[in-house]
């Protein structure tokens, strides 16, 4: 049975292995042993933190089937993006040049370097070996939207408005149109070699060395302007994940490939504004049943699956063995319970 739980030390070849496996261009974990265990171990200190406002913690989860022990997939929280630097991006903007002597009134879209998604919670480290688990439908749905049910029960720890940066268009080498259009002329860095040094777009040499006046989109080359707020055919499916969850493309794209940002408030996330907290029991449910994404309300030993319930549930619900099992809880232990699909939502 494939759960979601926090990562730890013993998880780091697995994690070693899916970051070798795509690439920088297709998520933000480094291919960098070293960097990796960093990465864990602030996550186990976050988790063992008492926190009563978001600041500089960050976790990171990863995916597993229970009967094997091995690991399909990763995905993490920056509680605070920027919380010791600015966090940079492209904002997308309209600018009127007009004259009326000549009778001119002409609008041009161009990019502002921002950091308006500073202090903002940041959705990051996606990895999903499709590969390996293509025909697990429901698989991506969990690894991607179980961090909103942890965000739902410890609210405290995280901002009230969310965002996520998809990687952007990038061919099989690793060119990305967008950086070699604009980035390149600044920094004279290979795309793959600014993503790793980039450490998560906050670091200061990106304001020391990018423009700061408007970036002319008709300036661009087309190549560039078509890639604009595209994600890479291998963020597609975490694309997807977000839009079920209620996020959306802003006016952001990313500074360095133009990917998508997605954004949302909390209180419109489908995981954060349907879930409902209930006491449990272990038994089987019976009638008709709907798919829920079905978390313990704990922080360090957090868990989260995906379980068949009743499509309306009680206050008291009833779990099947391996599911109370795989999460770790008692009879008369609390669960958070979120509808897998809800009516309305985009698919």
């Amino acid at each position: 049975m494939l759960f979601v739980r926090p990562s730890k030390l013993s998880d780091l070849d697995q994690i070693e292995r899916m970051a070798r496996s795509g690439g920088p261009v297709l998520h933000s974990l480094p291919p960098d042993r070293q960097r990796l265990q960093q990465r864990v171990n602030d996550s186990l200190n976050s988790l063992r933190s008492e926190v009563e406002c978001p600041g500089e913690e960050s976790y990171l989860f990863v995916l597993e089937d229970s009967a094997s022990g091995r690991l399909y997939g990763t995905a993490g929280i920056m509680a605070m993006a920027g919380f010791s630097e600015p966090f940079y991006a492209f904002r997308n903007e309209v600018l009127v040049h007009a004259s009326r002597e000549l009778k001119v009134n002409h609008r041009v879209h161009a990019l502002m370097m921002s950091h308006e998604l500073t202090g903002r919670t940041r959705l990051t480290g996606f990895y999903f070996d499709e590969a390996a688990l293509g025909n697990a439908l429901l698989a991506p749905q969990l690894l991607s939207r179980s961090r909103m049910l942890f965000i739902a029960e410890h609210r405290e720890r995280f901002s009230n408005e969310i965002f996520s940066v998809l990687p952007g268009v990038a061919d099989e080498e690793g060119r990305s149109p967008f950086w070699d259009g604009v980035g390149y002329k600044f920094f004279r860095r290979d795309f793959t070699q600014m993503e790793l040094a980039s450490g998560g777009r906050s670091r200061t040499f990106i304001a020391e060395m990018m423009q700061v006046d408007p970036l002319y989109v008709p300036l661009l080359s087309e190549e560039a302007q078509r890639v604009m707020g595209e994600p890479h055919v291998g963020a597609r499916l975490n694309y997807r994940c977000h839009l079920a969850e209620g996020l959306e493309p802003d006016k952001f794209v990313d500074l360095f490939d133009a990917g998508p940002v997605l954004t949302a408030p909390l209180e419109v996330c489908q995981s954060v504004r349907h879930s409902r907290v209930h006491s449990a029991l272990r038994g089987e449910a019976s009638g008709p049943t709907v798919p829920y994404l079905v978390s313990n309300t704990q922080t360090g030993d957090f868990r989260c699956t995906v379980a068949e319930l009743p499509a309306r549930l009680e206050s008291e619900i009833v779990l099947p063995q391996e599911v109370a099992d795989v999460l770790e809880i008692a009879d008369g232990d609390e669960v958070r319970c979120a509808p897998l699909h809800v009516e309305g939502a985009r698919p």
